[in-house]
């Protein structure tokens, strides 16, 4: 195959481009429309922007929550390109191609490809667009949004329609085998993680020594425990109490403010500090973190994601917000294990309405846990399970490593190819 001829293609970060490819503006390559649907919303079905694109709400691909009233969502066609143009520095999905004709929030942009663009060649163009927020530095407000007028206005390259199609048909194939891996991996890491919890779950309710005499619990999850343990409730064995209220107009920088632990501060069961907030609000000692707490997640969007759970293991100069909680005991490591075993996956379902996925403080004070009051024993438990997690950990940051590589190689897959820089053979 010979070299092929490239030039400039007039946009800083795409560089050359093959010769016979066109940079056109966006107003040419397609047809806007916004339809709403007014009463006839139930011929359709209803849809969402997500990470992993435009997924179905009401029939079958996802659950989600369905508005009230559905009178004011446009109408969306196959093969439309779906756009949130608004907070280009977060990390959102900004476009999508639709595989179905729907419905969907009056607050994206819908737009129709032209004659001479190949959906799905677009589809991946955007991806590598928004992905690394080309965008954003076209964009002139501090929400890093843009009119549909700016949008309209940037250019974007197309190649012949033929080679539109060969690289998406070419990228639909290897993308595909990339998330296949990555779909493997991300199983093997939710069976790590299960393990994990097995692991836990099982010392800190048998303890470690597997000829010990057993009694029985009373507790049905729980079974039988060692016969020198007891069943206490959380809120005899320390304090807890909810976090810090605060308002919009609190939030300032960080020379001004304390910072504000919230549930993004919490990764993978451990402090992380690189999602920070803080507040020029009067903090009294009681919303202190104090090193040895257990900051605990206690409302959020998602149930999964409450009783989320790590140890302050250092003195730290914050607060902690209204969504979360502070555990304070004598012995914080092996009741961090206690709340890091199957504990809330067995009594956060009791304490839900439809409405709210919420642990209020009355109901976590009043969970039953299996406890040892043995202080060496507790520290003997610790110390396997110390060793058994970081070699669990290990093993799942080197997945999660492979996870991060393959999705490297997938952006820059994307990128080569739909900018001419590797043709399809």
């Amino acid at each position: 195959m010979s070299e092929r001829k490239m030039k400039d293609s007039g946009i800083e970060w795409i560089g050359d481009i093959p010769e016979e490819w066109r940079i056109l503006r966006n107003k040419y390559n397609f047809n806007v429309h916004k339809n709403i649907v007014g009463a006839k919303f139930t011929q359709y079905q209803l849809l969402s922007l997500t990470k992993k694109g435009i997924k179905t709400i009401i029939d079958g691909e996802q659950k989600g929550k369905v508005p009230a009233s559905l009178t004011t969502y446009q109408i969306v066609n196959k093969n439309d390109i779906v756009m949130c143009l608004f907070d280009l520095d977060c990390s959102a999905v900004f476009s999508g191609i639709s595989k179905y004709d729907g419905i969907i929030s009056p607050a994206y942009k819908c737009y129709e490809c032209k004659n001479h663009l190949y959906p799905l060649y677009i589809d991946y163009y955007f991806m590598t667009v928004f992905v690394d927020r080309k965008y954003k530095r076209y964009a002139k407000n501090v929400r890093y949004s843009l009119s549909e007028d700016e949008f309209l206005d940037l250019p974007i390259i197309i190649p012949p329609l033929p080679d539109q199609q060969r690289i998406a048909d070419f990228l639909d194939k290897k993308c595909g085998e990339i998330d296949g891996l990555t779909a493997d991996i991300e199983e093997q890491i939710k069976t790590l993680e299960e393990y994990k919890k097995s692991v836990i779950t099982e010392a800190v309710t048998k303890g470690l020594n597997p000829n010990v005499e057993m009694k029985d619990s009373g507790i049905d999850w729980i079974g039988m425990i060692p016969k020198n343990w007891c069943i206490k409730r959380v809120k005899n064995i320390g304090l807890y109490r909810n976090g810090l209220t605060y308002s919009p107009s609190n939030i300032t920088d960080e020379n001004n403010g304390t910072l504000v632990l919230r549930s993004s501060n919490i990764k993978d069961s451990k402090l992380s500090l690189n999602d920070n907030l803080y507040v020029d609000t009067f903090i009294n000692n009681e919303l202190k973190i104090k090193k040895n707490d257990i900051l605990i997640c206690s409302r959020n969007g998602s149930k999964e994601l409450i009783g989320k759970n790590a140890i302050i293991t250092r003195d730290i100069n914050a607060t902690f917000g209204a969504f979360m909680m502070i555990f304070r005991c004598n012995c914080p490591k092996y009741m961090y294990y206690i709340l890091n075993s199957f504990i809330f996956k067995y009594y956060l379902g009791t304490f839900f309405t439809s409405t709210i996925n919420q642990l209020t403080g009355n109901n976590f004070g009043n969970m039953k846990i299996v406890f040892s009051e043995d202080e060496f024993e507790q520290q003997q438990i610790v110390k396997y399970l110390d060793h058994k997690c970081s070699e669990i950990d290990s093993i799942i940051s080197s997945k999660k490593q492979q996870l991060e590589t393959l999705a490297e190689y997938k952006k820059s897959l994307i990128y080569e190819y739909v900018t001419g820089k590797k043709e399809v053979a």
